[in-house]
């Protein structure tokens, strides 16, 4: 009810409620209809100076709708992930963190309703109790894509994630292990093994990658692995391959000619019949897991005496930084990793059968220098 005091102007009016307090009054440009301003003014003067404002972000083409935004966030949530290509493990992943450390605190509330404090609260408290900075880092990320999203969609005129620093952290350095110790363990790894420690180290294929590996795909004469696909493995158990994350994962890469023995051993021995066969099998003749290698890798790494928490992604980072010493460049060395840089980085040219050849052979110096054979051609039976 009003007091019937009250103002009209060119565009809107204002008017005096019976409880003193001052209220805006507008036409909605998208419908048309008559619309009171969300909250009410002390006096006349602010509420017209709101009325103003209004007026500018309509002409200005920044006027948002103050009733858009009471979507419910859990719901809009869902609907952006659905909405977004991912690849099904990914998405997987992304549902995960939605659902364990986004949906507990903002999943009933309207998008509308989060703002700065509230997400910087939510973050201090999920790191108090416990959770870890990377997972921290990849909820707070997804939940401003998502916001991202509703600012696209008009529902929110401003992102309320605006945390400095809280999108990323430092990534402990893992550690490098030398030719030495890569053959080490190559040696104390059961023999079915011994090229898939080798090949990660040297080529510095992932181990989804390593495990999608088929016979077709190693040219045993011009000594390189081509990456076509990536075995991925979800939270079921489920196994799949898929193509590579981006274009630039789509490789050759080459290997050094002193592991040309291993693999034509392995081939010989181990590798699934056809050119269609897997490189690389599980203990029983199955599919790769790392499930199912972890252990017989964690009893390498011991019995090699190689110390600290060395994972077997760390052999990746090793052969990057053994490609680095043998003189790649940076390009070479994205181009060699299958990491997503500008177009011409992707585009291998004659890098990939020249220099990568060369980056190979110095490699292979790396391994007679540090091997007495110059192969370790140890190959008795598993």
């Amino acid at each position: 009810m009003t007091n019937g005091k009250g103002s009209r102007r060119r565009f809107g009016s204002v008017r005096q409620l019976r409880s003193g307090r001052w209220q805006v009054r507008y036409r909605d440009p998208g419908t048309g209809q008559l619309r009171s301003a969300e909250t009410t003014y002390p006096t006349k003067t602010d509420a017209e100076v709101a009325l103003s404002l209004i007026e500018a972000d309509i002409t200005r083409g920044q006027w948002a709708d103050p009733d858009a935004g009471k979507v419910r966030f859990g719901d809009f949530a869902d609907a952006s992930l659905r909405d977004r290509k991912l690849a099904d493990r990914s998405r997987e992943r992304n549902e995960s963190v939605i659902r364990l450390h986004i949906k507990p605190t903002f999943g009933a509330g309207a998008v509308a309703d989060i703002k700065t404090p509230a997400v910087r609260a939510w973050r201090t408290r999920l790191l108090a109790d416990g959770v870890g900075e990377p997972t921290m880092v990849k909820a707070y990320q997804l939940l401003r894509a998502i916001l991202n999203t509703a600012v696209d969609d008009e529902l929110i005129r401003r992102n309320p994630c605006r945390i400095k620093g809280a999108d990323r952290y430092d990534v402990p350095e893992r550690p490098v292990l030398t030719v030495a110790e890569v053959y080490a363990v190559a040696d104390a790894v059961l023999d079915r093994y011994r090229l898939l420690v080798l090949v990660a180290a040297f080529t510095t294929l992932r181990f989804g990658e390593l495990a999608a590996l088929r016979r077709r795909d190693i040219d045993t004469e011009r000594l390189v692995v081509h990456v076509r696909r990536a075995q991925s493995e979800m939270q079921s158990g489920k196994l799949a391959d898929k193509a590579p994350k981006s274009a630039a994962g789509v490789r050759p890469v080459a290997f050094p000619a002193e592991l040309l023995p291993d693999v034509l051993h392995h081939l010989e021995r181990y590798a699934s019949k056809g050119q269609d066969g897997h490189v690389f099998q599980g203990p029983k003749g199955g599919l790769l897991r790392r499930s199912n290698f972890r252990d017989d890798w964690i009893a390498a790494r011991e019995k090699a005496g190689v110390s600290g928490d060395v994972h077997f992604h760390d052999l990746r980072h090793t052969g990057n930084t053994l490609a680095s010493n043998a003189g790649a460049s940076t390009r070479e060395l994205m181009t060699r990793m299958g990491h997503n840089t500008t177009r011409a980085a992707l585009i291998y040219q004659h890098m990939t059968s020249d220099r990568d050849r060369a980056i190979a052979d110095r490699l292979g110096a790396m391994i007679r220098s540090a091997t007495p054979t110059g192969t370790s051609p140890r190959h008795e039976d598993a």
